[in-house]
């Protein structure tokens, strides 16, 4: 299982491809995929078949998984996407960090 630099509820930017630019909060991590799921990022339009009687089918536009190394992270402080980095903050626990020289933000 490999791990991944975004989490569920992280607001990220994808830096290439045809939403490049475009800034979304993650919805689903897979990791053993190493893909996520953006809101409003790779729209899809799926053919629904009803299933239950009286069920609505049709067409339905939904998210699909892109792969994570073409999003990046948005560091809170200074809105600008980011690598990270780890460091252990003053309560012992291992938090992630703004790489930006002037930032250097903890990225909860």
């Amino acid at each position: 299982m490999s791990k991944l630099h975004v989490k569920t509820g992280d607001e990220v930017v994808v830096i290439n491809g045809k939403y490049r630019g475009k800034r979304g909060k993650v919805l689903e991590v897979s990791p053993k995929e190493g893909k996520v799921i953006v809101e409003g990022i790779n729209i899809v339009t799926k053919h629904v078949k009803p299933r239950k009687a009286g069920e609505q089918g049709g067409l339905v536009k939904a998210e699909s998984a892109l792969y994570a190394d073409k999003v990046q992270l948005v560091c809170p402080k200074c809105g600008q996407a980011t690598r990270t980095g780890s460091k252990i903050n003053a309560k012992g626990e291992k938090v992630r960090v703004c790489k930006k020289k002037d930032c250097l933000a903890e990225i909860k």
